[in-house]
């Protein structure tokens, strides 16, 4: 059996994919802005993990390969987060490679 691989819709860039989905106006504005305010509160917090290593491998004087093994992970992944591509990684992913760095993170809920 062969997947349908047509394309129906594409929301643009900027658009807002709960309009497209049929929503009211009002409601498709207010869901935008929560999920918006959702996805740059996990890109600070992933920014932040992400600082943390860069610091990390900058006062340990690491070339990246070297902090790549001791942190588990490429070498092209290090590049990465020296230069802040949070789309690339998850939280969890960054906090797992602080822990190889003998760095503890910890949870402040307000």
């Amino acid at each position: 059996m062969k997947a349908k691989t047509e394309t129906m819709h594409i929301t643009p860039v900027g658009g807002n994919i709960f309009a497209d989905l049929g929503f009211e106006p009002e409601e498709a504005a207010r869901l935008l802005a929560e999920t918006d305010k959702v996805i740059s509160e996990k890109l600070a917090i992933k920014e932040s993990l992400m600082g943390e290593l860069a610091v990390w491998i900058d006062e340990k004087k690491l070339k990246q390969s070297d902090a790549a093994q001791i942190l588990g992970v490429t070498r092209p992944r290090v590049s990465d987060v020296i230069n802040k591509k949070a789309i690339k990684f998850t939280i969890d992913a960054l906090v797992d490679m602080l822990s190889r760095a003998g760095k503890h993170v910890q949870l402040s809920v307000q």
